[in-house]
């Protein structure tokens, strides 16, 4: 989807230029043409505070792993707040609600467009070790 963005406000940027001088009057030479403007990107959020997967050894003696990677999709938003958690590629649900739990309580520092936070969808891989 960064892409997409991406690629949409280059194409809008390098449109807007001709828009706008093509609405300027040809004999107003007092009027000044408005500098477009460019958009550096999205800067991608950053994981300020991570909560802990709590597992006692038991649990994985009973989940047979020693190492569980869980894949999930979420959504940061302006403040950094993780929403819409949601398991994209589950080990088990035991381990998957205490992952969901954890990611719940992260604390990112939010996506930026143009030096503005702004919300964004990722993917987020969670590893969890003995």
């Amino acid at each position: 989807m960064r892409r997409i963005l991406v690629a949409s406000l280059v194409l809008l940027s390098s449109l807007f230029p001709a828009a706008v001088n093509a609405t300027q009057p040809a004999d107003d030479s007092s009027t000044q043409t408005p500098v477009p403007r460019v958009s550096t990107g999205v800067i991608e959020p950053i994981l300020l505070d991570a909560a802990n997967v709590h597992l006692t050894p038991n649990m994985f003696d009973r989940l047979n792993l020693n190492e569980a990677t869980v894949v999930l999709s979420l959504n940061v938003d302006e403040k950094g707040k993780a929403q819409d958690v949601q398991v994209v590629k589950s080990v088990n649900k035991m381990l998957d609600e205490r992952v969901l739990d954890a990611v719940r309580q992260f604390h990112f520092s939010p996506a930026k467009l143009d030096d503005q936070p702004v919300p964004v969808d990722m993917t987020l891989n969670v590893v969890v070790k003995r």
